[in-house]
């Protein structure tokens, strides 16, 4: 029996002697379904611990849940054995026969900890076990954990062996969701090739290669020594440039500058197989963002744009653009950087179009120095938010990230869902249009020690929607793409990626048996 096990506890198994594994102990009590496990729910569970010197969870039992849910989720003791296999995780009481107000009666803990979700919406279930937990004199506390959006996992552990963490989650994710990724990558490049029209601000990115000269005399200021330059298509460009290398058939639609800018991304794409329409606006330059950088340390950067709003003319003429298409493309991604592009009016032309054609929309909303909304998406069959863009879309810094992510789902109506949290990884969410379950796997990001994450996003939006015009499902196409971003942050600057370079990838990795 493994240690996971032992610390497993069926609450019609709970006896006398086993109420004593808690007695004189200051116990934190959480409580939750914990189908499959993801930062979200280890933000919780790290909160809870700081309430206790010993954290017990309340693992909702197969006869608590609907049909649904019972044949959707893993069976109980599975669900209990994967939380028990945390180390900061005491025991696990599988309420089996009997709610968490039974529990909460047994061993009295000293604080329950629940997600800030049950102080708004709370279940009978939960309303009974809080009085009853407050006439025992303990406490209730609402917390999600700590928001973060930075990596802090070097501190604690060697590179070899976080990565080893990594591709053990990323193979338990495979076998989770019962996912044959040389299956998939075998026929990834099969015919036909789905017509994909991408649409968003076309941006340049060019990165300066610097020696560092040292402080000036005259003030404060670091001085350097500008080297050389090298330009990489950025924005928009880049996932038509990803969705053509991984097998789309692409059509891309932007506006630009009438500048050098403008025909470098021209040739770029025509490089990479991508019929571009360019309209040029002769009011503004093509946006552009210049990188700074000492070896692979990014000093600053600095951004040339314009942000007014499009003409009347301009308008129409992507309008016009995009109703002409319209019946020979199998999907439309929209890649917005909130620089001028996609309008209110173009959003509403995309939304009637996939509407009267069928056409499914994929749509990502990039506000990393800008101000966005991704929830003006509506009835989108994929958003790609990371977290800090869900949370501002939503005016939500509390709740945890299940709550966000049903939450934005709720408001945009939208099918699938890619929650970005950077270093962790993303979680996809799934929505069965049939019975309303929401499927959820977390996916961990496979390079530790990223070049560049400037276009890890991008090439995240474009794998999975090359991958859902495919005919894969979430699951399917997330796997892929988590291999399609690792590559992607591999080198300076932006460079599509195919599936050639996946399979070697994922043979590397060990992801999939290799081939020689």
């Amino acid at each position: 029996m493994n240690a996971s096990s032992t610390k497993v506890i069926m609450l019609t198994a709970f006896e006398s002697e086993t109420a004593n594994l808690f007695s004189g102990d200051d116990v934190s009590l959480c409580f939750g379904l914990f189908n499959l496990l993801h930062p979200g729910h280890l933000r919780y569970f790290q909160m809870a611990k700081q309430y206790g010197s010993k954290l017990v969870v309340g693992l909702r039992g197969d006869n608590m849940l609907s049909a649904v849910e019972r044949r959707e989720c893993f069976p109980d003791i599975e669900r209990a054995k994967a939380v028990a296999a945390l180390e900061l995780i005491d025991n696990v009481i599988i309420l089996d026969n009997g709610g968490l107000e039974n529990l909460v009666s047994l061993i009295k803990p000293t604080t329950l900890v629940l997600g800030r979700e049950f102080e708004k919406e709370r279940s009978l279930e939960v309303y009974e076990a809080v009085d009853r937990l407050n006439r025992l004199g303990g406490r209730v506390v609402y917390e999600a954990g700590e928001i973060h959006y930075a990596r802090s996992d070097l501190l604690f552990g060697r590179q070899d062996e976080i990565e080893g963490s990594r591709s053990k989650q990323f193979k338990s994710a495979l076998l989770a969701q019962d996912i044959q990724l040389d299956t998939i990558l075998a026929h990834a490049e099969d015919e036909p090739r789905p017509k994909i029209l991408v649409i968003g601000d076309t941006i340049v990115d060019r990165y300066v290669a610097c020696d560092p000269v040292g402080m000036s005399n005259e003030a404060p200021v670091i001085v350097v020594k500008e080297l050389e330059s090298k330009d990489f298509i950025g924005g928009a460009s880049i996932v038509a440039a990803h969705v053509s290398a991984l097998g789309g058939d692409c059509y891309y639609l932007s506006i630009t500058g009438d500048d050098s800018h403008a025909h470098f991304v021209k040739d770029r794409l025509a490089d990479y197989n991508v019929t571009a329409d360019l309209i040029e606006d002769a009011s503004r330059p093509t946006t552009s963002k210049i990188r700074y950088m000492v070896e692979n340390q990014k000093l600053f950067r600095v951004s040339r744009l314009k942000e007014h709003r499009l003409s009347p003319d301009l308008e129409n003429i992507l309008v016009n653009r995009i109703k002409d298409l319209a019946t020979s493309i199998d999907a439309i991604i929209v890649s917005d950087f909130v620089y001028g592009v996609i309008t209110n009016k173009i959003l509403d032309v995309l939304e009637q179009v996939s509407r009267q054609h069928q056409i499914p929309l994929y749509g990502d909303l990039q506000c990393s120095s800008q101000v966005g909304d991704i929830s003006k998406f509506k009835d989108f069959k994929l958003l790609c938010p990371t977290e800090r863009e869900a949370r501002i879309a939503l005016s939500n810094q509390d709740d945890g990230v299940e709550y966000v992510s049903n939450l934005l789902m709720s408001q945009t109506r939208c099918t699938n869902l890619v929650l970005k949290l950077g270093a962790d990884g993303f979680i996809a969410y799934s929505r069965d249009l049939t019975n309303d379950f929401v499927y959820r796997q977390h996916f961990p990001a496979l390079t530790i020690n990223p070049v560049d994450v400037a276009g890890a996003g991008d090439s995240l939006l474009a794998s999975i929607a090359v991958g859902l015009s495919r005919g894969l499902s979430l699951m399917e196409a997330s796997a892929l793409g988590s291999c399609v971003a690792a590559l992607a942050v591999q080198s300076l600057g932006n460079m599509p990626v195919d599936y050639r370079a996946v399979k070697v990838f994922a043979e590397q990795q060990g992801l999939i048996p290799n081939a020689i």
